[in-house]
């Protein structure tokens, strides 16, 4: 059976949940969520609500899911031990460091792999497996076909989002909220800058990258089919109404194993929609699946009073138990209840008197046992037993119920005991000097023979690019650069043979490392025979991380670019560090085509352009399969700041050529090297002096 797992961003909607249906809740707590911006829980609230939920056979999942810098890490260790010790069920995380902490400190508490990790294929859920996780949530943008090949050769569970908003970026690989406004999505604090409008082909009147909702219940029989364990509906930040029209009517769907209604579809929609919704990255046909929220229905405010009173009204949530009564004489009246999870309660009330008339009888002690209405149980099994001629009131009787109820509740309350371990300590690291010159190139153009007369320690070319012009490398080899494949930031499992294929190819032509930015691309990388250093993908936030990245056997790391330079000088820096120091830098990776969407048709050999409603130009290029990357309208340039770092304590420094003519990504790198004073157009600092929140 699927489990349904509903947003809880409220305590209110914690109720609303429960009370309708999910059998479990996913919650934030603290400032270690990706939904830092919704209601959330102040401590007290937390154990109540999972208190609440424990009670009622609700599992409670905790969403701990952002990026921590190195102060941060003994606060969110605190909040993940708050987490376990009051009986949570899980904990959703994406910092890979993190989930090393929570490993040693915390070894007991489940640990899922948050949809932020961006898996998107087998190789991935292989590689949270191994780090001690035992669920995946899977990326947004898989086919059925896709999901089933990963679910049923996956070694964990595995979770997908049936219900609710889609990011057009992958997630945990959008950096457009952050760099535009220093509101980090990996931080918990996106702004949707998404969701805003921009002119493609001089339209300012478009959407490009607002998406409909996703809405998969009719296609619940084929999700239970693939093997999925867990479906989730987004949507922490909505109203807990929301909450409950939308769990009340995936948990009927589900129980009653059928396709909804069209008055279900309908409340569905009211309750919110872009314009309809999508089931296309599901069914892998992207088309149509644009759209923004219009106008809300008027009568969406007596949908969602009736919704409300539902959940606020007595209890609809029934634990079954089973009640077993005995009353003899001269001894206080017993009572056993067990619930079908082992759980069992005693009490006992008065002594019975004697009886002046007709005593108490089997019947009437069960049928006093029955009266749970306003509780969370259902009796499901009520037997009794009386000596005769014994007489005891009905309000004792209703007392012995309410005591037996109360002990049940209370043990079923109780948290398991889980194991406490030792805070680990941060990372010892060194602090080398001199750090080398690495360009990354994106197209073939850029491989020129005065590129590679700056003689660059390292040079980073797109897995595509290097296939197709391998004999460009020439000039750079002559001169002792190394080069190194960049690996596509998707690739899926259907696009892995044709991947793997290529690393051959070029591990027979002598290309020995990769860049990656995936866990999973990692392990294939790997098997090729290459090493691999990490990319920027991999978000490297803490210390912790890049000891992780060490031990997973990696040559280097990418400090990520939301960190200011004074924090990426403070990394322990146990493995190779580089930091990316001039380039447009990417703000999403998307499956959908904002080329072919701005065209009207397939134009990937021709850059795209989009542009804000200030003028500023984003442009858009064809990354693997199809996919497109849109990078910052401004340029990252730190070429008069190298006394910050050069004392960085970094191992490289890398220059990320994207729109540069194979002139400009010369004349750029000849500035870096001391000599020249060109400076390009449309500057920035990045997030390096900012930070972001």
């Amino acid at each position: 059976m699927l489990e349904l797992l509903s947003p809880a961003g409220s305590p209110e909607a914690v109720i609303a949940a429960v009370q309708n249906g999910a059998d479990a809740v996913y919650m934030g707590l603290g400032n270690f969520n990706a939904r830092r911006g919704a209601k959330n829980f102040t401590d007290e609230e937390f154990e109540r609500a999972v208190r609440y939920c424990r009670i009622r056979g609700c599992k409670v999942y905790v969403t701990l899911n952002t990026l921590v810098n190195d102060r941060e890490v003994e606060a969110a260790l605190q909040t993940a031990r708050l987490v376990s010790e009051v009986g949570a069920d899980g904990i959703i995380i994406q910092d890979l460091g993190l989930i090393s902490a929570i490993r040693q400190y915390l070894p007991d508490i489940p640990l899922h792999a948050s949809t932020q990790m961006s898996i998107h294929n087998l190789a991935g859920v292989e590689a949270a497996a191994e780090l001690g996780l035992t669920r995946a949530v899977l990326a947004r943008e898989l086919n059925l076909d896709q999901i089933r090949y990963i679910t049923q050769n996956a070694p964990i569970e595995t979770e997908i989002f049936v219900h609710g908003a889609l990011c057009f970026c992958h997630s945990g690989q959008c950096y457009m909220s952050a760099l535009i406004g220093q509101r980090s999505g990996n931080r918990g604090m996106c702004a949707q800058p998404c969701r805003l409008q921009y002119s493609l082909g001089g339209r300012m009147d478009d959407h490009p990258l607002s998406l409909k909702d996703n809405c998969l219940i009719d296609r619940l029989e084929e999700i239970e089919d693939a093997g999925v364990s867990c479906i989730k509906i987004e949507g922490r930040m909505k109203r807990p109404e929301y909450t409950a029209i939308v769990t009340r009517i995936y948990a009927n769907a589900l129980k009653e194993h059928r396709q909804p209604t069209p008055e279900e579809m309908q409340d569905l929609e009211r309750a919110f929609s872009r314009q309809g919704f999508t089931q296309g990255y599901f069914n892998g046909d992207q088309e149509d699946m644009f759209g923004v929220r219009g106008e809300s229905d008027p009568d969406v405010g007596q949908l969602f009073a009736q919704a409300r009173k539902g959940y606020s009204d007595g209890e609809r949530r029934r634990v079954p138990v089973h009640f077993y009564t005995v009353a003899e004489s001269k001894q206080p009246i017993r009572a056993i209840a067990f619930d079908d999870e082992g759980h069992k309660a005693a009490a006992s009330g008065r002594v019975p008197e004697k009886a002046r008339g007709q005593g108490l009888s089997a019947g009437y002690l069960t049928e006093q046992m029955f009266k749970t209405g306003g509780t969370p149980y259902n009796v499901v099994e009520n037997r009794a037993q009386t000596d005769p001629g014994l007489f005891l009131p009905a309000a004792a009787i209703n007392e012995l119920r309410r005591s037996l109820i109360a002990e049940l509740s209370e043990q079923r309350a109780q948290p398991p005991k889980r194991r406490v371990g030792m805070i680990p300590s941060k990372p010892k690291g060194t602090q080398p000097s001199d750090p080398a010159l690495i360009f990354q190139v994106l197209n073939g153009e850029q491989l020129t023979p005065e590129l590679a007369a700056l003689k660059p320690k390292y040079l980073y070319v797109p897995m595509t690019v290097m296939s197709e012009y391998f004999d460009l490398l020439e000039p750079f080899e002559e001169r002792g650069t190394i080069p190194v494949v960049v690996l596509p930031r998707v690739i899926t499992d259907d696009e892995e043979n044709i991947v793997r294929e290529t690393l051959e190819k070029l591990f027979d032509y002598g290309i020995n490392e990769a860049l990656v930015g995936n866990l999973g691309h990692a392990m294939l990388a790997k098997s090729v025979g290459m090493q691999v250093r990490g990319d920027f993908g991999l978000n490297v936030f803490n210390s912790l991380t890049m000891e992780m990245i060490k031990q997973a056997g990696f040559l280097s790391a990418t400090a990520s670019f939301e960190l200011r330079i004074a924090q990426i000088r403070d990394l322990s820096k146990t493995i190779d560090t580089e930091m990316i120091v001039y380039g447009r830098l990417p703000l999403m990776v998307s499956d959908q085509c904002v080329i072919r969407h701005s065209s009207g048709r397939c134009t990937c050999s021709t850059p795209a352009q989009m542009a804000d409603r200030m003028g500023a130009v984003f442009p858009v290029v064809k990354e693997f399969g199809c996919r497109n990357v849109i990078y910052n309208a401004h340029k990252l340039y730190l070429a008069d700041k190298s006394e910050d770092l050069n004392g960085a304590g970094l191992w490289g420094l890398r220059m990320l050529f994207t729109t540069e003519t194979p002139r400009e990504a010369v004349e750029v790198a000849r500035v870096y090297l001391g000599q020249s004073d060109y400076q390009p157009n449309v500057l920035t600092r990045g997030l390096y002096y900012r930070g972001v929140e």
